[in-house]
C-alpha cells in the first residue's frame, strides 16, 4: 500500500497547487524584495517571469490567469477612479487634459518618425506602434495608495491624464483595426465616437442613481461589495460591446461611484483589501509570465525594436510631464510623480500589440510581427520597473513632507471624539459620522462609550451594551480605524458621559437626536440638555434619515458672532473635511460679517473643499432655508449654549422650527467649544442673559428709527 502517491510534473496543472503557489508568491515576494529595496510591483512581475513557461515552467498562463488578470486590470482602473479627489480633479481638470494630450501627442509624434526611419515600418504599422508608446497603465497606483497620497494634486492630474491618453489610444486602435476589417466607411469615426459619447452619458446618468438607491436600502457589507463589482464589470462589458476596451468602463464606474464610497468607509477598505491582496497581484504575475527572454536576446530584431520602443516611450512621457510642470509652475516632486504614474505600459499596450499581431496583411505577414510582440513585453517590464522606482521615490518624499505639519498645527491639542452608544438604530450613522469628521493623521482618536445604571436588570443591560460596543468596533475596524471601547456604571447616562469625557480628554461628543416619546417631551430631551450644562466641549446632536455616503450637499446655518466662539475653526474644519471626504458641496449661510470671515478661513485652509456662501440675515426664522434643503441634503445648525457670545434668544425657537420645518431631513445641531463652564441660569454672576433682551429691544428701536 502506498501511503504517499506523489509525482511532480511541470508545469503544475492541479488547481489547488496552482492557487497555493500564487498565494505563496503574493506572500513572500514582497518580503524578500523589500530587503533588496525593489518595489512590490516589480517583485510580482519578476516572480511571474520566473514561474512562467518562459522561466522555470512551473505554471502555465491558463484561463484562470487570464480571468484573474483581467479582473485585476479592471480593478486597478476602477480604484484609480474611486480614489480620485473629485474636488481637486475638477479644479485641475485643465491640467489633467493638458497632460493627457501631451502624453499622447508627443510620444506618438516621436514614435511615428522613429518607426518609419529607424525600424522601416509602413505608415499604418508606425501609427499603431506609436499609439502603444502613448498609452499607459496605472501599474504604480498601488504605491500611491500605500503611502496615503492618492488625493494629491499631481496624482489627480496623472489619473485624469491616463483617462484622456488611453481613450485617444484606444480610439486609434479601434479605427486601425476597423480599416483591416472592412469597417472603415466614411462614417466609421463618427459612429464610433457617437456610440462612446451616448454610452458614457447613459452611464453617467444611470449608475449614480442606481448606486444611491441601492446604498440607501441595503447596508450589508457583502451585498454592497458584490453590487459594486457587478457595476464595474457591467461598465467594462458595455464599453467592450461598442468596440472600446473595458478598462475605460471600469475607470468611468470608479469616477461615478466616487461620491457614494467615501475614502474612510468600510466598503472602501474592503474594496482596496480584496484588490491589493488578490486581483492586482494576479494581474502583475500574469504580465511577468508573458516575458520571453530567450526570444528577446535570441535571433531577430526584437532587441533593436525593444530598445527603440523603450527609449521613445520613456522620453516622450518625461517630456510631457516636464512641459506640464513648466506650464503650470509645479514642483519637481510633482513632475516625478506624474512621470512615474504615466510611463508604465501594460493594459492598452498589450491590447494594441495583440490586435496588430492578429491582423494578417494580404501578403500573409502580420501587421505587427513577433519582434514587436516580444519587444512589447520587454517594454512592459522596463517601463514598469522605471515607473515603480520613480513613483516609490517621489511618493516617499511627498509622504515624508506631509508627516511634518506646520508649527501652528503642532500646538493643537490631540483630538478625541467620544461616541456614546445606547440605541442600536443610531450606532451605524454615529460611527460613520465620526469616521468622516475625524483627523485621519491622528491615531486612537475615537472612543465608544456605553453607560449603565446600577439597576436590578444590570446583567442584561451589560450584555446588551457589550453587543453594541462590538458592533461599533466592527464598523471602525472595517474602515481600518482603531476604536477604544468603554463600559461604565454611573448614576445616569448624562453623568456617565460627562465623567468619561473629562477622564479621557474628549474634545468632541457625538450623540443621536432624542426621539420624542409623547407630546410633552422636549425636542432634544433631558440627556442633551444635561450634557450642554455639564460640558464645555463641542457637542454634535445628529439625526440621519439616510446613509451618510448618499448625501449630496451639506447646508450649514451659522448665527451672527459665531466667529467669536472658541470652537469656530474646529467645526469649520470638521464640515470641510466631511464635504471633502464625501465629495459633496458645503453651503454656508451667514450674515455678511460672519460670512466674509468664513470665506477667508475656508479659502486659506480648506480650499480643496467645494464650498458656497450665501447671506442669511434673518436668523429668527429658519423657514427661509426650507427652499434650500432637499431630502438628500444634510442640514447643520450651529447653535450655542446660554451665556456664550453668539447665543441669542431666538435659539429658544430652534427646537420648534426644526421639528416643524425639517422633520424629513437629516440634521446636526452643533454646540461649539466654549471657554469656561456653561452657565444656564440667570444670576448676578451671569448678567448676559438679561442683556439679550435689552439688545433685542435696542435692535428693534434701531430698525424702527432707520425705517422712519
Amino acid at each position: 500500500m502506498d501511503w504517499f502517491d506523489f509525482s511532480l510534473e511541470l508545469p503544475i496543472t492541479d488547481p489547488t497547487w496552482i492557487f497555493l503557489l500564487v498565494l505563496l508568491i503574493i506572500l513572500f515576494a514582497p518580503l524578500l524584495l523589500t530587503k533588496l529595496r525593489i518595489p512590490h510591483i516589480i517583485g510580482m512581475i519578476l516572480a511571474g517571469l520566473a514561474v512562467g513557461e518562459h522561466g522555470f515552467n512551473i505554471l502555465v498562463r491558463d484561463s484562470s490567469f487570464e480571468l484573474f488578470s483581467q479582473v485585476g486590470l479592471f480593478y486597478i482602473m476602477f480604484l484609480a477612479g474611486l480614489e480620485m479627489n473629485m474636488a481637486d480633479f475638477k479644479k485641475n481638470r485643465g491640467k489633467a487634459i493638458a497632460l493627457g494630450l501631451l502624453a499622447f501627442i508627443i510620444p506618438i509624434g516621436i514614435g511615428m518618425v522613429t518607426n518609419m526611419m529607424l525600424l522601416k515600418y509602413s505608415l499604418l504599422t508606425s501609427i499603431l506602434l506609436a499609439s502603444m508608446y502613448a498609452s499607459h497603465t496605472l501599474v504604480a497606483y498601488p504605491i500611491v495608495i500605500r503611502y496615503g497620497i492618492s488625493r494629491q494634486r499631481s496624482v489627480s492630474i496623472a489619473v485624469g491624464g491616463t483617462a484622456v491618453t488611453d481613450t485617444l489610444t484606444l480610439l486609434v486602435l479601434a479605427v486601425i483595426s476597423g480599416l483591416f476589417k472592412g469597417e472603415s466607411g466614411s462614417l466609421f469615426w463618427v459612429w464610433l465616437i457617437l456610440k462612446f459619447v451616448v454610452l458614457g452619458g447613459l452611464m453617467m446618468w444611470l449608475f449614480p442613481r442606481i448606486g444611491r438607491w441601492f446604498f440607501r436600502r441595503y447596508d450589508d457589507g457583502v451585498m454592497q461589495f458584490i453590487f459594486v463589482l457587478a457595476l464595474v464589470f457591467l461598465g467594462a462589458g458595455l464599453m467592450e460591446l461598442i468596440g472600446m476596451e473595458g478598462i475605460l468602463g471600469a475607470f468611468l464606474v470608479g469616477l461615478l461611484l466616487n461620491r457614494l464610497i467615501p475614502h474612510v468607509s468600510p466598503l472602501m477598505n474592503h474594496l482596496e483589501f480584496v484588490g491589493n491582496a488578490l486581483f492586482i497581484p494576479y494581474f502583475l504575475i500574469s504580465v511577468g509570465m508573458l516575458i520571453d527572454l530567450h526570444v528577446i536576446f535570441g535571433e531577430g530584431d526584437a532587441l533593436k525594436v525593444a530598445a527603440v520602443m523603450i527609449v521613445v516611450a520613456l522620453v516622450g512621457k518625461w517630456i510631457a510631464s516636464w512641459v506640464t510642470q513648466k506650464i503650470y509652475g509645479m514642483s519637481v516632486l510633482e513632475r516625478e510623480l506624474m512621470f512615474g504614474l504615466s510611463n508604465a505600459q501594460a493594459a492598452a499596450t498589450l491590447a494594441a500589440v495583440l490586435v496588430g499581431y492578429n491582423i494578417i496583411l494580404p501578403s500573409g505577414e502580420r501587421l505587427l510581427n513577433e519582434d514587436v510582440l516580444n519587444g512589447t513585453v520587454l517594454l512592459i517590464l522596463v517601463t514598469c520597473i522605471v515607473s515603480s522606482f520613480t513613483t516609490e521615490r517621489a511618493a516617499r518624499k511627498i509622504a515624508m513632507g506631509e508627516a511634518h505639519p506646520e508649527e501652528e498645527d503642532r500646538s493643537r491639542e490631540p483630538e478625541k471624539i467620544l461616541i456614546p452608544i445606547a440605541n442600536p438604530a443610531t450606532i451605524d450613522y454615529l460611527m460613520n459620522l465620526s469616521l468622516v469628521i475625524r483627523d485621519p493623521k491622528q491615531k486612537d482618536n475615537l472612543v465608544a462609550l456605553n453607560v449603565l445604571n446600577d439597576s436590578m436588570d444590570s446583567d442584561r443591560l451589560e450584555l446588551q451594551g457589550k453587543r453594541y460596543l462590538e458592533r461599533a468596533a466592527k464598523i471602525a475596524a472595517a474602515a481600518g480605524v482603531d476604536l477604544k471601547c468603554i463600559s461604565r456604571y454611573d448614576l445616569n447616562i448624562a453623568s456617565g458621559i460627562i465623567h468619561s469625557a473629562k477622564e479621557h480628554g474628549a474634545t468632541d461628543v457625538i450623540i443621536g437626536l432624542h426621539y420624542k416619546v409623547n407630546i410633552v417631551d422636549s425636542f432634544f430631551g433631558t440627556l442633551t440638555e444635561s450634557l450642554l450644562k455639564g460640558l464645555h466641549r463641542e457637542v454634535l446632536v445628529a439625526r440621519f434619515l439616510m446613509p451618510i455616503n448618499t448625501l449630496r450637499r451639506i447646508i450649514v446655518a451659522v448665527p451672527p458672532k459665531a466667529e467669536y466662539e472658541a470652537g469656530f475653526q474646529k467645526w469649520v474644519e470638521h464640515f470641510c473635511r466631511m464635504g471633502n471626504t464625501l465629495g459633496c458641496r458645503v453651503h454656508f449661510f451667514a450674515n455678511e460679517k460672519t460670512g466674509n470671515l468664513l470665506q477667508a478661513l475656508v479659502c486659506k485652509k480648506y480650499s480643496e473643499t467645494m464650498t458656497e456662501f450665501s447671506r442669511l440675515d434673518e436668523w429668527d426664522d429658519l423657514l427661509l432655508l426650507t427652499g434650500q434643503v432637499n431630502y438628500d441634503h444634510l442640514l447643520v445648525v450651529i447653535s450655542a449654549r446660554k451665556g456664550s457670545i453668539s447665543y441669542d434668544s431666538s435659539f429658544e425657537k430652534l427646537p420648534g422650527q426644526l421639528g416643524k420645518y425639517f422633520t424629513n431631513n437629516s440634521l446636526i445641531v452643533l454646540y461649539p467649544d466654549q471657554l469656561g463652564d456653561p452657565q444656564e441660569a440667570l444670576s448676578f454672576s451671569n448678567p448676559q442673559g438679561s442683556n439679550e433682551h435689552y439688545e433685542k429691544v435696542g435692535r428693534w428701536f434701531y430698525k424702527w428709527f432707520k425705517k422712519n
